[in-house]
């Protein structure tokens, strides 16, 4: 029996907490430390890429989670990573004060992100071990709620707040680069401070709160009996399994060019927002992007994925996922326009953001969907979902870290033009990708008949 059930404890008094810190680490990693580099006069290129690629143990973290459980509880990760993970930002917070602070504020944002790939893996592993089916039902809204929650307190709440903190160590009158730095610089201790603790807080809080449920004898002698040799075989076969799926190659291609356009976007439109009128940029503040590209994008987000939902269940996935496509693809445009005409009303640009994220989160639903019902099924369908979701990471990764560069060299108008045409392998893999099961998870004729055929 689980800890939770024999201590009484609800999963709505760890489940929502514990999202919140898996989210986290992952936004503010994604976003909020873009704008803190680009404030502190990091240039572009460099920004793009090495956000990115601190990003990459979100890809490859399905290579050391079956090695976990050979040392310790899902839990003990929990809460040791959380605790890590405030450790780290806490570093991060000293190191901007350092000469060389961004080489040591990444090494440290890497340690963040291993811990928080780490997190995930024993978080989730936590909620599938210790809740029953009809509970883990229950919970998901919970689930997703928070871990969105998070996004908004770290690119809406947080990206304010440091506008106000910048505004506020900015003496009246003084202007120059150095005094730019000097106040980015104080606000981002902050922030990266107050993550520091929050993290903290939540580590020592789930020791007392998350469920721990204990092994029984036979589950001990099981694990131990288990060498690390026998892991790497397992872990083989599995990677085997996935690498020899039919469709796979044209699945992973699909994958990693459904998102090709968005993974040049994502690190560029922050700089974008922020970046002077001179320069091609919208020249808005911290306040401005935190509330218009934080909140009421994440909030469009979050409506779009729901809706998406709907749209799905009623047509099915086969007969939606090219219109879907379309819809996540296609709103980038909205850049382009913004780089083009650079209007000054707020609620222009604010209106174009939503309308952009809630394309992304209307159309980012057929792809976890497709990973779910078409790439995943199988023997070992969530290793293989997890094998699919590093692959759809990466496909944002790679684009991501050129991306300073390209729109260094193109300006932010040209750029954008750049994205849309990036998009259009997107298009044609779509519409052509193949199959395999009905919305209903049952093969489709034409694949039981190749399974049936003597030449197969």
């Amino acid at each position: 029996m689980s800890q939770n059930k024999t201590k009484g404890v609800s999963p709505i008094a760890w489940v929502p907490t514990a999202y919140f810190a898996m989210g986290l680490p992952f936004v503010v990693l994604n976003m909020a430390t873009v704008l803190m580099f680009q404030g502190m006069g990091v240039e572009d290129a460099l920004i793009a890429f090495w956000t990115s690629l601190i990003l990459l143990p979100w890809t490859l973290k399905p290579l050391w989670s079956p090695f976990l459980e050979l040392f310790k509880t899902k839990k003990f990760y929990v809460v040791t990573t959380q605790i890590v993970t405030g450790v780290a930002f806490g570093l991060v917070a000293l190191s901007l004060t350092m000469e060389h602070f961004f080489l040591v504020a990444i090494i440290f944002l890497s340690v963040v992100a291993f811990s928080g790939a780490t997190h995930d893996i024993a978080c989730d592993g936590v909620y599938m071990g210790e809740l029953s089916p009809a509970q883990q039902s229950k919970y998901i809204g919970w689930q997703g709620a928070f871990y969105n929650i998070a996004k908004l307190a770290a690119t809406g709440g947080l990206v304010y707040l440091s506008g106000y903190f910048i505004d506020m160590f900015t003496p009246e009158g003084a202007t120059g680069a150095m005094t730019d730095f000097i106040a980015n610089r104080n606000a981002w201790m902050i922030i990266m401070g107050i993550l520091s603790v929050t993290m903290v807080v939540l580590g020592f809080y789930h020791i007392f709160i998350l469920p721990g449920r204990k092994k029984s004898a036979a589950e001990i002698e099981a694990v131990r009996s288990r060498t690390a040799a026998d892991v790497m075989h397992e872990l083989w076969n599995v990677l085997k399994a996935f690498f020899t799926k039919k469709y796979i190659w044209y699945y992973i291609a699909f994958i990693v060019l459904y998102r090709f356009g968005e993974g040049f976007v994502v690190k560029i439109v922050p700089l974008f927002l922020k970046a002077d009128r001179a320069v091609g940029g919208l020249g808005l503040d911290n306040q401005q992007i935190g509330v218009y590209y934080g909140t009421f994008g994440a909030a469009a987000f979050v409506l779009g994925s729901l809706l998406a939902g709907y749209y799905i269940s009623a047509r099915g996935l086969k007969r939606t996922l090219f219109s879907l496509c379309c819809i996540f693809n296609i709103p980038f445009a909205v850049y382009a326009l913004l780089a083009f005409f650079q209007p000054e009303s707020g609620w222009v640009i604010a209106s174009g953001i939503i309308f952009e994220y809630f394309g992304y989160g209307f159309g980012f639903v057929g792809l976890t969907l497709f990973m779910m019902q078409q790439v995943a099924p199988g023997k070992h369908q969530m290793a293989h979902y997890a094998f699919a979701s590093g692959i759809m990471n990466l496909g944002v990764m790679i684009p991501g870290m050129l991306s300073g560069w390209v729109s260094g060299w193109l300006g932010y108008s040209a750029y954008f033009i750049f994205v849309l045409i990036a998009t259009i392998p997107a298009f044609l893999i779509t519409w052509f990708v193949p199959f395999k099961y009905d919305d209903k998870g049952n093969l489709l004729k034409a694949e039981e008949a190749a399974i049936m055929s003597p030449d197969e």
